[in-house]
């Protein structure tokens, strides 16, 4: 069975970093297609980072800020975030496999200004 778990979420100021963890299990993640997205308060989801073989794409709210990368080692995947602002503010979920995939129960970001 699938599963993904992040974690590092957290109460930070504005200017602040993060790195977010996400662990899997049941499937390795070595070449596989992974993503963070986030869901602000009232807001729907969207794409933050993915991470596709060695290519990485970011969505231009975050793109210069946050950097996503995998250890291999530890079959788990991070999404490191610099420069935090109150708009970064929501639940960050991980994803393997597309939108029809497998996701994790997200972490908190909340970034006070």
């Amino acid at each position: 069975q699938v599963r993904l778990v992040e974690s590092g979420g957290g109460l930070v100021q504005a200017g602040a970093s993060l790195t977010l963890s996400c662990a899997a299990s049941g499937i390795s993640t070595d070449f596989a297609t992974m993503g963070w997205y986030r869901q602000a308060p009232g807001k729907r989801q969207v794409f933050v980072a993915g991470l596709s073989g060695s290519t990485t794409n970011y969505a231009d709210s975050v793109r210069g800020r946050f950097r996503m990368f995998r250890d291999i080692a530890k079959n788990m995947v991070y999404l490191q975030m610099n420069s935090l602002t109150p708009e970064d503010t929501a639940v960050y979920k991980c994803n393997i496999g597309g939108p029809f995939g497998n996701w994790g129960p997200g972490t908190q970001v909340t970034v006070s200004s």
